[in-house]
């Protein structure tokens, strides 16, 4: 029994677009908004997306931006939480998720780089106190919507999205292959110029020579689909970025 009779594309397309917005609401509120405070989002945009992280990763916003900013902090040296130089590529590409999980078991460095996030009644007694509770509604939600084979599958594809893209993907070839516009200190690298698969995050050594830029493209061919939404919500009144840097 399934409420919506729609055919295995029918399904397919659903997976693509709840991901699609997984990743955009990375890229916007995690990383550029509550990591780098670049782009400051109204309410209604920052809580949908921190909502919508909860129901499909159980991501805690503290401990995203903690690990995040500490990979900044010690990027490419002892203390990054996923850097490939200590790891190892295949560790970090397919296991990017679990050194996440060991870094933000640090109480301590989960308190201090993670400050000035969200720290509110919701924040305190649902997303942080009960991370698995979203998965696991998005899990019923789906099964009630396709039925159980069809819903379960959707569920697992939305499981393994942001573990192997941005965990994955991001974290470790984007600090491994690709081309580089700039020489910075670390390895990072821009995995392919236009930015639309994982939010604009494939420009990854644009990002590392200005990590305070909401904007990720640099080269005139280059393009961000985080920062274009971006754009689409300050024409609506929605979102303020701070000035590009590059």
């Amino acid at each position: 029994m399934n409420l919506l009779s729609v055919s295995g594309w029918g399904v397919v397309l659903y997976v693509l677009i709840a991901t699609h917005i997984t990743i955009a609401s990375v890229t916007i509120y995690l990383h550029r908004s509550q990591a780098h405070m670049s782009v400051y989002l109204h309410p209604l945009v920052s809580h949908f997306m921190r909502f919508w992280l909860w129901l499909t990763t159980g991501m805690v916003t503290k401990e995203w931006v903690s690990s995040h900013r500490k990979h900044h902090a010690f990027c490419e040296r002892e203390g990054d939480p996923h850097s490939p130089k200590i790891y190892g590529i295949w560790r970090v590409l397919f296991g990017g998720a679990f050194l996440y999980r060991n870094a933000v078991k640090d109480k301590a460095m989960v308190e201090k780089y993670g400050r000035g996030t969200p720290d509110d009644w919701i924040e305190r007694k649902l997303y942080s106190r009960f991370p698995a509770s979203g998965i696991l509604l998005l899990l019923g939600l789906d099964i009630l919507l396709f039925g159980a084979l069809a819903g379960f599958l959707a569920w697992g594809v939305q499981m393994l999205w942001i573990p192997f893209w941005a965990a994955g993907v991001i974290n470790g070839l984007g600090h491994f292959v690709g081309y580089r516009s700039f020489q910075v200190k670390d390895n990072s690298t821009n995995l392919i110029p236009w930015g639309i698969l994982i939010g604009g995050e494939e420009l990854h050594n644009n990002h590392h020579r200005f990590a305070a830029s909401p904007k990720l493209s640099v080269k005139p061919w280059e393009f961000d689909i985080g920062w274009a939404y971006i754009r689409m919500l300050e024409m609506l009144g929605l979102a303020r970025a701070k000035p590009i840097a590059n």
